[in-house]
């Protein structure tokens, strides 16, 4: 409740149900007092908008969320179809693909995790306006975003190298998120605009020649998109998760890694410094390579296929 699907689902035209439900919290487990209350009360909703809509197929995209109505869809013998964004699978995954016609993936290596289920390479649906390009080498404009919450440490390993990397960047262009907003304007100067937040990721995407950023998958996903060459600062949160996102980016040649742990200012520089004109030209190709531009396509093909069985 009260998420920014509120406001889009209905502003594009779809009618929104929703069901009260939350996650299991492993770090405080104290706050999971209140579920088995809340359970039986969020899967009786969502068989009661499952009886009434009566779908073909139901499309779980991940995280507790989808839970209620996904078992309702198993519980009235609907067929569903999961998406899952990390390369580790996540619990609701892990539970509901035993049943699943399909488990659509974002990043290479969930196959391995998900035996004796058919997984389908779709990539992550991204909205308008990532459109692939050639990035300058060597690179003119950097970009560094510590993804939709900001990053505090990577905040202060860029203020640390910002001499350095201006220096060095034509542009440097930082979202720091809500928690670096106070920092924003201490450290300004010319070539280096910050923001707290971005609504246009498409264009700041589209003018960089390199990207600094955690590992979450949807970043990853829309820098593939453009074909940018990236260097990965993957979060130490959710069990390791980004670990894994960022290592499957490594592993295609499209990425360099820095842990958490290692990373300064001193580190990122060294990183950036380390990556000579070949380098980011076939970062940038294998980048290009990984992108999934058309994924809601093949999303809505796999449903199509699976609601015609």
């Amino acid at each position: 409740m009260g998420g920014p699907e509120e406001r889009l689902v209905p502003a594009a035209g779809f009618d929104l149900r929703t069901v009260r439900v939350r996650g299991l919290d492993r770090d405080a487990v104290w706050k999971n007092v209140a579920l088995p209350a809340l359970i039986p009360l969020a899967l009786r909703s969502a068989l009661r908008i499952v009886d009434e809509f009566r779908p073909d197929v139901v499309l779980g995209m991940g995280g507790y969320v989808m839970a209620p109505a996904v078992a309702a869809a198993r519980m009235r013998r609907i067929p569903y179809v999961l998406h899952e964004k990390d390369v580790r699978p996540g619990l609701a995954t892990r539970y509901f693909a035993a049943g699943a016609a399909t488990v659509c993936t974002t990043l290479p290596g969930t196959e391995s995790r998900l035996r004796d289920v058919r997984v389908v390479l779709t990539g992550v649906p991204l909205r308008d306006g990532f459109t692939p390009r050639t990035p300058g080498v060597p690179p003119r404009r950097l970009l560094v975003t510590g993804g939709s919450q900001g990053a505090r440490k990577l905040n202060l390993a860029v203020w640390s190298a910002l001499d350095r990397l201006c220096a060095r960047f034509e542009e440097v262009v930082h979202v720091a998120g809500q928690q670096g907003a106070e920092g924003i304007a201490e450290h300004a100067r010319d070539g280096y605009t910050a923001v707290a937040f971005a609504d246009d990721m498409p264009k700041l995407m589209g003018r960089a020649d390199l990207i600094v950023s955690r590992a979450g998958v949807g970043t990853i996903a829309e820098a593939a998109a453009v074909g940018l060459p990236m260097v990965l600062i993957p979060g130490t949160f959710g069990g390791g998760h980004q670990e894994e996102n960022a290592a499957a980016m490594v592993a295609a040649g499209a990425a360099v890694s820095i842990a958490d742990d290692d990373l300064t200012g001193d580190s990122l520089v060294k990183a950036i410094e380390g990556l000579d004109s070949d380098r980011l030209r076939a970062m940038a190709k294998a980048s290009a390579a990984a992108g999934r531009r058309d994924a809601a396509q093949r999303v809505l093909a796999v449903l199509r296929e699976v609601a015609r069985r």
